[in-house]
């Protein structure tokens, strides 16, 4: 059974366009992830957040994948991180059609 892993931390910003700019080269590397499957990257900056839903195989990659990243953010100065997993009831899910994998 997949499973969800939602991050979101106090971020100041880049955004948008800059935000890809600043961000493609890790972005690219997160697709090396054992179990990873997809990515949506969340970002508001009005509210001076970012973060992102993260989709994995299993429990112990999404696991093993939150410590690196919280780890690597921890390395930027980011605090306030939150975290959640997720499984995935994924006959409902693709009913209302979530691309799986």
């Amino acid at each position: 059974m997949s499973v969800l892993l939602q991050i979101d931390f106090p971020f100041a910003g880049p955004f948008g366009d800059e935000m890809t700019a600043g961000f493609r080269d890790l972005a690219a590397t997160i697709n090396d992830e054992p179990g990873f499957i997809w990515k949506v990257w969340t970002e508001h900056a009005g509210r001076q957040e970012a973060g992102g839903i993260y989709l994995f195989t299993d429990e112990a990659n999404a696991q093993a994948y939150l410590h690196k990243h919280t780890q690597r953010l921890q390395g930027f100065g980011v605090s306030g991180i939150q975290a959640k997993i997720f499984q995935v009831n994924d006959t409902l899910s693709v009913l209302n059609n979530a691309q799986l994998g």
